[in-house]
């Protein structure tokens, strides 16, 4: 015989209107409800994860009145929570601390998806002292819920010595839920946007930059409209008789080389510089802020990578190659996106005609 809210383990969910009770001023209840909803619509206007922790903060400070909020994401290789989202603390402070699956009262939340409420974490023995004993902050009281997508739990968020203590009361967590169950949906959506968006500029073969990422990229280095344009060093390079390659070994094995070859030349590449297959067997290199003679310095290095590496040892082959450059700056050489690769492709084909395995300066 089931009852009218849970036999054994199975529960009805409740209708998180339905379970306002009309004991406390129907008022409080509308507004929660109509903060919940201006919630919900701002967080689904936007893909931008830093916009979104930016309203979530407005819209919870206008919701419930608490000087102190955290919201963790869970690493899921690592099965650790990271501060994602601190107010009240420095953020910086809390950089380096995770906290372990089952750790706390956050840690039992990821674990098990269920929200807990706890008026006063001296009478609760699931509450670690550890991040108050690393900050000198002092917790009183959490409210700490799952975020959950498609069954799953991917961070929690937590009110922490919250100053309205109704806020424990049963009747307050359809509320709570909505507002949990709002942003477990908005950081799911950047995230799944960000995944398309890295889609959409990465090349299938070699896993660096497309054509694609290289055109958007330079038509924001590139400003005409700037005082003092930043300069900008572009690389053609073109690998020498890579067709043999293919020719002996197939396509399966030219597009291993590929990959590696990538490898090769971003390992002389620090964080600011961008590797693009340009298709088929030619690559750009993107140098912000570095001038030709820079630029040298660094083509200089990976021809000499090129040149001394076997590609594909580890699966018995012996594949050596050497590879063509051409270098063109912004905005000595060029004052357009399209003449930078104009002239940069054009340096690169000279190199081709003088013998190969060269580099040629605009």
């Amino acid at each position: 015989m089931v009852g009218a809210t849970s036999v054994g383990r199975q529960v009805v969910k409740a209708d998180p209107v339905a379970s306002l009770t009309p004991s406390r001023d129907a008022s409080v209840y509308t507004q929660q409800l109509m903060t919940c909803l201006r919630i919900g619509k701002a967080l689904t206007s936007t893909f931008n994860m830093e916009q979104i922790l930016i309203i979530v903060l407005k819209r919870l400070s206008e919701l419930f009145k608490a000087r102190n909020w955290t919201l963790f994401l869970l690493d899921q290789e690592r099965q650790e929570l990271r501060f994602e989202l601190v107010v009240g603390l420095d953020k910086s402070s809390l950089s380096d601390i995770r906290i372990k699956v089952g750790e706390g009262i956050a840690g039992t939340v990821i674990a098990t998806g269920e929200p807990i409420l706890v008026p006063d974490v001296k009478r609760d023995r699931r509450f670690s002292k550890r991040v108050d004993d690393l900050t000198g902050f002092v917790t009183r009281s959490l409210i700490c819920l799952p975020l959950k997508m498609q069954g799953s739990v991917i961070g929690v968020i937590e009110v922490v010595n919250p100053e309205d203590l109704s806020l424990f009361q049963p009747e307050f967590m359809p509320v709570l839920s909505i507002l949990a169950d709002y942003v477990a949906i908005a950081i799911t959506n950047s995230r799944n946007y960000r995944k398309i968006e890295s889609l959409s500029i990465t090349d299938d073969v070699t896993g660096f930059y497309n054509t694609r990422f290289l055109h958007q990229h330079l038509e924001r280095l590139l400003d005409p409209a700037a005082t003092k344009p930043q300069e900008v060093s572009l690389v053609f390079l073109d690998l020498d008789n890579f067709k043999h390659v293919v020719d002996a070994h197939g396509h399966l094995v030219g597009s291993k080389v590929l990959k590696e070859v990538a490898r090769a030349i971003a390992g002389n590449l620090n964080s600011e510089d961008c590797l693009v297959r340009y298709g088929g067997d030619e690559f750009v290199v993107i140098l912000p802020g570095q001038d030709k003679k820079a630029a040298l310095d660094k083509v200089v290095a990976i021809r000499q990578t090129l040149a001394d590496k076997v590609f594909l040892h580890e699966e018995g082959f012996d594949v050596r190659l050497t590879a063509s450059f051409g270098v063109a700056g912004y905005p000595h050489d060029a004052a357009s996106k399209k003449e930078l690769l104009r002239i940069a492709d054009h340096s690169m084909y000279r190199s081709k005609e003088i013998g190969k395995n060269a580099i040629t300066l605009a």
